[in-house]
């Protein structure tokens, strides 16, 4: 079934204001958003919202690869330096992201 994003805020509470108010006050330029499984399908929809309510001003990536936690942070390698920010959505807080050097933000 494809959800309106309506639907998802409802049911997943996205914490979409959330995320734009740390992309604001951080004034990063690049976010990457990892999603569970169950949300990936929806995460085209997702990032469309957040890049309309950016003004088209921040670029964001999607990471397809796996997600099994709050600690599992995306290994971008030599590519870290051009995320400024990483959103995981549907995770509890963990500070495994300070090891990693990338700021991480869990909804």
């Amino acid at each position: 079934m494809d959800k309106t994003l309506e639907e998802l805020q409802e049911e997943y509470d996205l914490e979409l204001d959330k995320i734009i108010r740390v992309i604001k006050k951080m004034k990063v330029k690049r976010v990457l958003l990892q999603f569970p499984d169950g949300l990936k399908p929806y995460s085209l929809k997702i990032a469309d919202e957040l890049k309309k309510r950016t003004r088209n001003k921040v670029d964001f990536f999607i990471w397809f690869g796996s997600c099994y936690g709050g600690c599992d942070i995306p290994v971008l390698g030599k590519n870290e330096k051009e995320v400024d920010l990483v959103v995981q959505f549907g995770h509890s807080a963990w500070d495994y992201g300070k090891k990693s050097g990338i700021e991480v933000v869990r909804v």
